[in-house]
């Protein structure tokens, strides 16, 4: 079979997350906890609105997830570590011929065998769910995650130097190495390799350079890339983001439209890695992240109402997600429907 991952424009047969459980991420304070799993639960209540939805939960979770989500929304038990479904679940694509559904079950290590992670359980994830969808398991021995990979649906992809080439992650791996199992795997036949990501994704708890915290395809025809940008010099982005930029320019004769990042720069942890390039697509909809900052969330909701015409933009605040470690997307994937 020719595998190939569409673009999250596509029509979606539905989306999959995970829902909070007690641990490292979630934290042991009792009122962050429930604001946490309140947006966990708001993100996927949100997006039933639109499409089907179904929701992996810990069984020792089972009553939160009850209490939280919509009716509406499916529930699949299984044992979890943790629950950011982007990195842990499958990467779906469809066979170029027969349009039939795969899943790619890249290999999961705690986003680069992280001292404090723990993954035995997350690790399995991506299988039970590609069993669950239907979908025939495509298994990869790259250590990979969605949140690392962003694709326009004709074959290209934009990853980072900082991942996919993490020898924590792929020691052995070189750039071509990388791009023959993309190719195998999700269709690629261009590779963008941006240098890195934004300055929060490399302090103990980041990832390292997730691609869908900088950049993303977008636009009706997917031949625009939404780039982060921060324009205080303040903060360390400042400098950070001219270099994801020049190589953007260099690769891709892509239009480029830039999101501005909210007026918040520090909080607790240090520099936030706050942005709106990490929304999610779903058919008819955008789920933007929102900061508490009336003038950058309307803003953001702008520039995303113009790149994706037809959708109805919608604000989820993400403050307790960003906290965590991601966004938006990085709390959920898509299914592409079997055309």
């Amino acid at each position: 079979m020719t595998w190939a991952m569409p673009p999250e424009t596509a029509p979606q047969d539905r989306t999959w997350m995970a829902f909070p459980r007690p641990g490292l991420t979630l934290g042991d304070d009792a009122a962050s906890a429930e604001a946490a799993r309140r947006v966990w639960a708001a993100t996927a209540n949100a997006i039933a609105e639109h499409q089907a939805v179904t929701v992996v939960v810990d069984p020792v979770a089972r009553d939160d997830a009850r209490r939280l989500l919509s009716g509406g929304i499916d529930v699949l038990e299984t044992p979890l570590d943790d629950f950011w479904m982007r990195d842990i679940g499958p990467t779906f694509v469809l066979d170029d011929v027969t349009g039939a559904l795969g899943a790619v079950d890249w290999v999961f290590n705690g986003w680069g065998a992280n001292p404090w992670s723990t993954w035995t359980r997350d690790a399995e994830v991506a299988a039970t769910v590609a069993a669950a969808a239907g979908a025939e398991r495509i298994p990869s021995l790259l250590v990979n995650e969605g949140g690392a990979i962003h694709v326009d649906g004709t074959g290209r992809v934009l990853v980072t130097e900082t991942v996919q080439l993490d020898p924590r992650r792929n020691p052995y791996a070189d750039r071509a190495r990388v791009e023959h199992e993309l190719a195998r795997t999700i269709g690629a036949t261009e590779v963008v390799w941006l240098p890195r990501g934004l300055t929060r994704d490399y302090d103990g708890f980041g990832t390292r350079g997730h691609v869908d915290m900088v950049a993303t395809f977008a636009g009706a025809a997917m031949d625009t890339v939404l780039l982060h940008a921060q324009p205080d010099a303040g903060h360390p982005d400042h400098l950070v983001m001219p270099m994801v930029r020049r190589a953007l320019e260099e690769a891709t004769d892509a239009t480029i439209v830039e999101l501005p990042a909210p007026s918040t720069l520090t909080d607790a942890g240090g520099p936030v890695d706050w942005n709106y390039v990490n929304h999610v697509v779903v058919n008819g909809a955008v789920i933007a992240c929102a900061f508490g900052d009336p003038v950058a969330d309307d803003r953001a909701r702008g520039i995303l109402a113009d790149v994706y015409p037809g959708r109805e933009v919608r604000s989820v605040d993400a403050r307790e997600v960003f906290a965590r470690g991601g966004g938006l997307h990085c709390i959920t994937q898509q299914q592409p429907a079997v055309q």
